[in-house]
């Protein structure tokens, strides 16, 4: 089994840094997301891997071998483009057997990884046709066959789902992460889409303008972010991102004025503002998820009021906007929680659902 090593990557068009200086590891085995905005450099890093792109400074290192200097097609990998890319006048078995065709195997060991690969992709009936008679998740099935049927040393696939409609895409979700669970190569997937990164990746490396701001699992990423541009990005509905001073914390809470209300917030067990304290009315930036916000019938010392602004129904859930100023406080209630526009709301945070950063934007943790 091989792995991927990026050790000092950079690549500049011009004046501009596509990517500045990243590092990443991706075990044998592991799927990791590189996941970001449009334009955070997250493609380029993928092309570069694949030998698709010059690097300007740095090393690129396949089960041990640094390969900058090696062609696409010595790199022995596979690629799968969100465009299919698939030849449209041959069946799907001859566009799945045409990379073995250079590997010098027979006729017979041909057809039976074509059996194989149809069997695990759900493409057997479709085998004697082309990609014209397909639809769009089968023609993404026989790209992905394509590319896994050689076995080759590591995959990368840039945005692979990305032209599908929801549905399609959430059972081509599944049916990717399975697949690749069996493979046990080292993978890298670029996509713009979170929930894809959150279900797919055993890591996911959260980019922006070229730099990664940080690389985890999907549970810390959501539940951990570095820093507030992490916290902002992961998560629907978006993180409730607000600016505070310190007034006053122990052990347990924090008193911090936000909002122009001053409120009691409960600490996470990893959050210590103990150090923080010494400097009356520091600067904090308090993040709470909108399911970490929990209506109260009063207002208290613990809880934040506004106006209702806005209501979104959501199925199970009701997504709820407050007006506090300026600011848009994002709320999502249970189903028929009684709410109506204009009047006024109580919340609190629950307890570990506080995330707090430091006035440079980075996570306050013990």
């Amino acid at each position: 089994m091989a792995d991927i090593e990026l050790r000092n990557l950079s690549k500049h068009f011009g004046t501009l840094a596509a990517v500045d200086d990243i590092d990443l590891d991706v075990e044998a085995g592991e799927v990791v997301c590189l996941l970001g905005p449009s334009g955070c450099g997250k493609t380029t890093t993928l092309r570069m891997i694949a030998g698709l792109e010059d690097t300007t400074a740095g090393d690129i290192f396949i089960a041990g071998t640094r390969v900058n200097d090696l062609a696409p097609r010595e790199r022995d990998i596979a690629m799968v483009f969100q465009f299919y890319a698939l030849y449209p006048s041959l069946t799907v078995a001859e566009n799945l057997a045409f990379p073995l065709h250079a590997e010098k195997i027979t006729t017979e060991e041909i057809d039976r990884r074509v059996r194989e690969i149809a069997a695990l992709l759900d493409l057997s009936h479709a085998l004697g046709r082309v990609p014209g008679r397909l639809a769009e998740g089968e023609k993404q099935r026989v790209a992905v066959g394509r590319a896994v049927i050689r076995d080759p040393q590591c995959f990368l696939f840039d945005e692979p789902l990305s032209r599908l409609d929801i549905a399609v895409r959430q059972e081509m979700r599944g049916q990717i992460k399975q697949l690749l669970n069996g493979l046990h190569k080292a993978t890298v997937i670029v996509t713009h889409d979170q929930i894809e990164a959150l279900t797919i990746a055993d890591r996911i490396a959260v980019m922006r303008d070229g730099i990664i701001e940080q690389v985890a699992s999907p549970h810390d990423i959501f539940a951990k972010p570095a820093n507030v541009f992490v916290a902002g990005f992961i998560g629907t509905p978006q993180m409730n991102l607000v600016e505070a001073n310190l007034i006053d914390a122990d052990e347990d809470s924090a008193t911090v004025n936000t909002l122009g209300q001053e409120v009691v917030l409960p600490l996470h067990a990893e959050v210590s503002l103990q150090g923080t304290v010494a400097r009356r009315n520091a600067p904090l930036t308090v993040g709470v998820r909108p399911r970490g916000l929990a209506p109260a019938s009063e207002a208290g010392p613990t809880t934040i009021s506004g106006q209702i602004d806005l209501i979104e129904p959501m199925g199970a859930e009701t997504l709820i906007h407050l007006r506090i100023g300026e600011k848009d406080l994002r709320v999502v209630t249970s189903r028929g929680h009684p709410a109506a526009i204009g009047e006024t709301m109580h919340v609190a945070p629950t307890p570990g659902q506080v995330h707090m950063f430091d006035h440079d934007g980075i996570r306050i943790a013990s």
